[in-house]
């Protein structure tokens, strides 16, 4: 059975970019609540024993275990985004090599940040905008609801949450306005470095 993981941080630390109340809800109840119900509906199936990326990739466009999917998938991009964070407090910048993969991909990391905010801002509904690793070249993925670039065959660098949940208690409807306090000030670059 699945769990919460911990949080790296204290509730408070990504704040004023995010606030405490949100990592209240967003983390205790929405997080909670996919594992809960992942829980339910693969006990005493023959997928109560699989990883979490199995249970994604064996669900994926199975619409008698679409349930099944989205909540996985929904507890993974969870786990994956709290890590991929860091406390306001902590300055950080991208090392050399990830520094010299985004600028190979994107140009500059001024123009990751354009790109990365414009597919962030156009995804239309609920869902989440990634960095992932395709081949040598890294690429910004955008996904609606649950879905995942494990889902895809892709590998996941960095996963920001563009659900409602994610912001609305801060930013209300200025998904713009977080996107970008995110970018400019919550990346976990040493998390990304991880990935790559």
């Amino acid at each position: 059975m699945f769990t919460l993981p911990l949080l790296p941080y204290d509730r408070a630390a990504l704040e004023p970019h995010m606030s405490g109340k949100t990592l209240d809800f967003h983390y205790g109840k929405h997080h909670q609540a996919y594992i809960d119900n992942l829980n339910k509906l693969i006990s005493g199936t023959d997928l109560e024993k699989e990883t979490l990326e199995n249970i994604i990739r064996q669900t994926a466009g199975d619409a008698a275990r679409s349930g099944i999917f989205n909540n996985a998938a929904q507890h993974y991009n969870h786990a994956f985004f709290w890590p991929g964070l860091r406390p306001t407090a902590e300055k950080m910048n991208p090392d050399a090599k990830t520094l010299g993969l985004i600028n190979q991909s994107f140009g500059s990391l001024e123009m990751f940040y354009t790109e990365f905010k414009v597919a962030a801002v156009s995804l239309f509904g609920s869902g989440w905008v990634w960095l992932v690793k395709d081949g040598a070249a890294l690429k910004i993925m955008k996904t609606s609801n649950g879905d995942n670039p494990v889902a895809h065959s892709l590998k996941p660098i960095w996963g920001l949450d563009v659900w409602e949940h994610s912001y609305y208690l801060d930013y209300q409807n200025r998904r713009a306005d977080f996107v970008e306090a995110v970018l400019k000030n919550l990346i976990n670059w040493n998390f990304i470095a991880q990935q790559l």
